[in-house]
């Protein structure tokens, strides 16, 4: 297999050997942390943490209080506009991004030149594991907006030598174009956004996959991570798809190599635990944790992703010896629909409709009618017998989970459409409740 590493001699070493290296980037980290920053200064103290060198053992930073995402809004609210988990003076931080918001009030985070420099590096590990080169050019399908998005991406295909292309302020059909007339090889968007960049093409005449486009890359969304999805994918852009994970608050922590056998956590840079969400003791499968090791001026320690995930530390195929991920990122712990007493997660619902080539985008509403959970599946549908089709469906999903749900045909185009993170389903049982 072709060697797609960025630091080989990291990315293959020992289990022991990169404990070590990972413990003593984070005691390097805890320096100025323990000296500067009031946050974890508060925090860490409480849990006896006073020196970077009382952290003796990765079994001892397991025994430090996890951090959470409404933990740091409160912290921000408190004390706008950033918050206490700052390292350094404000003159020290050169850039500033938001999360996404769909899991409450957005987080400002703050990036010195260091740390910036760390997210690219972080991302030309992504990029070398799907096997991008100098010879590649980087089509950016995002609108670079305060959501940190594929910012890091960009600047990570600096690193590697190959030639990016912005695609902000343009319609999807002047996306299009451009990865046509650039003779785009890299397509770096969400999955969502890549399937409408396909239909678009179609609508508009152009064979896209009969381009030049040899690799797609995606994050945002556990799209990639679905083999129906996945498929469907390679299938409109006659190319190779990749799943990649990151958070803004945490940063681009997972990417898939060529065995695509799970997604890979970059362990050079950051520690990861799986917990069991409720009594927070590790585990297979659960939530996702991970401490990063290079972004000092804003981290985070023990930072519970909400991630659903399952690990697994067998060897890979690529000859890495990061522990990996199976199917990716499955969802949101909290994403769970409990219709009529069984789990529907959303990734489950999407790798059934995806199987059918004749559906374009889909919604989902989960009500309640007289007592009784209700689960509507709305489908666009390109065939002659829409019902034939919306019943095939309502019959896949019923043998896939159990649930008997109303699969209801649309006219092609009327559901919306997402350049960002979807937001397909919606609980009207919730007051308010946002679509996921």
């Amino acid at each position: 297999m072709e060697e797609t590493y960025l630091d080989p001699f990291l990315e293959t070493l020992g289990r022991q050997a990169l404990e070590q290296i990972q413990l003593k980037k984070l005691q390097l980290m805890l320096k100025p942390i323990l000296r500067g920053n009031a946050f974890y200064q508060n925090k860490l103290g409480q849990a006896g943490l006073a020196r970077p060198e009382d952290l003796r053992s990765l079994s001892d930073l397991y025994r430090l209080p996890f951090t959470t995402k409404s933990e740091l809004s409160a912290d921000q609210a408190a004390q706008p506009p950033y918050g206490s988990n700052l390292t350094f003076p404000r003159e020290a931080y050169i850039r500033i991004h938001n999360t996404s918001g769909t899991t409450g009030d957005p987080l400002r985070c703050l990036d010195t030149p260091k740390s910036w420099d760390w997210w690219a590096r972080c991302w030309a590990t992504v990029y070398r594991a799907a096997g991008v080169t100098p010879r590649d050019r980087i089509f950016f399908a995002f609108s670079f907006g305060p959501f940190i998005g594929f910012w890091a991406a960009y600047d990570g295909a600096r690193l590697i030598g190959s030639l990016a292309i912005p695609g902000g302020g343009m319609s999807s059909f002047q996306r299009i174009r451009a990865i046509v007339t650039n003779e785009i090889t890299v397509l770096v968007c969400t999955p969502t956004y890549a399937l409408h960049l396909a239909e678009v093409a179609e609508q508009e005449g152009v064979d896209i996959s009969q381009s030049s486009v040899q690799t797609t890359i995606h994050a945002g969304e556990p799209g990639a991570g679905i083999p129906s999805t996945r498929q469907r994918i390679e299938t409109a852009w006659g190319a190779r798809c990749f799943d990649h994970a990151g958070a803004t608050e945490v940063g681009a922590w997972g990417f898939e190599c060529q065995a695509q056998a799970g997604l890979h956590v970059n362990e050079g840079e950051f520690i990861v635990e799986v917990i069991d969400p409720v009594t927070g003791t590790h585990a297979h499968a659960g939530e996702l944790v991970l401490t990063n090791l290079g972004r000092t001026g804003m981290p985070v320690i023990r930072y519970r992703t909400g991630d659903r995930v399952a690990l697994s530390t067998t060897d890979c195929e690529c000859g890495r010896t990061y522990w990996r991920l199976d199917g990716g990122v499955a969802g949101r712990v909290d994403d769970v629909l409990i219709v009529r007493g069984i789990n529907v997660f959303p990734s489950a619902v999407e790798n059934v409709v995806r199987r059918f080539t004749e559906v374009g985008e889909f919604a989902v509403d989960v009500d309640r009618q007289s007592q009784l959970d209700t689960m509507e599946v709305r489908i666009e549908v390109r065939a002659a017998a829409p019902e034939a089709v919306a019943a095939a469906v309502a019959k896949e999903i019923r043998e896939a989970l159990g649930l008997r749900v109303s699969v209801q045909p649309v006219p092609f185009g009327v559901l919306p459409r997402f350049d960002l993170k979807s937001r397909r389903f919606t609980d009207h049982r919730k007051a308010g409740s946002p679509a996921q």
